[in-house]
């Protein structure tokens, strides 16, 4: 039997992100389980810093101040959960922190959407889905895009 007491969706507040978090409240409710929703801020100044890409003063305070208003009221969009919901912004490479998240927290499932990039958006852009796949501690969902219009039952 499986048992999921802890289920994470890393968000980017997309519209790929969607469907993912449709189907990790879903998931939660069915077997009671803690959500939690995390969003992960990059700082791209410490990334690219010799491409003179030029950020605004405040740009990467504004991204945390967006980050945590916009998970304040997330879940709320799609569901009516009554169950333990857990809202973090984490700091660095998303995949990276996604994958720490799971371990320091003992997640037991991870729902997450992806991009769909192929090709050179793929190269240039890689693929967080990817990256967490192929390194998490725990089983992962991947949601495409097209399922946004899915019907999930609650």
């Amino acid at each position: 039997m499986i048992i999921l007491k802890k289920i994470l969706h890393p968000t980017d507040f997309s519209d790929n992100s969607d469907p993912a978090l449709k189907y990790a409240c879903s998931i939660a409710i069915q077997f009671s389980a803690e959500l939690h929703i995390i969003n992960v801020v990059q700082d791209f100044a410490l990334i690219i810093p010799t491409v003179g890409i030029g950020f605004p003063p405040g740009y990467y305070q504004r991204q945390l101040q967006y980050a945590n208003e916009s998970l304040a009221v997330l879940p709320e969009k799609v569901i009516n959960h009554t169950g333990n919901v857990i809202r973090n912004v984490c700091e660095g490479r998303p995949a990276a922190e996604i994958i720490r998240y799971a371990k320091e927290n003992e997640i037991d499932l991870i729902v997450m959407g992806t991009h769909g990039y192929t090709g050179l958006e793929h190269v240039v852009l890689g693929s967080v889905a990817e990256y967490v796949v192929r390194r998490a501690p725990c089983p992962v969902l991947t949601v495409h895009p097209e399922h946004n219009k899915s019907t999930i039952l609650f």
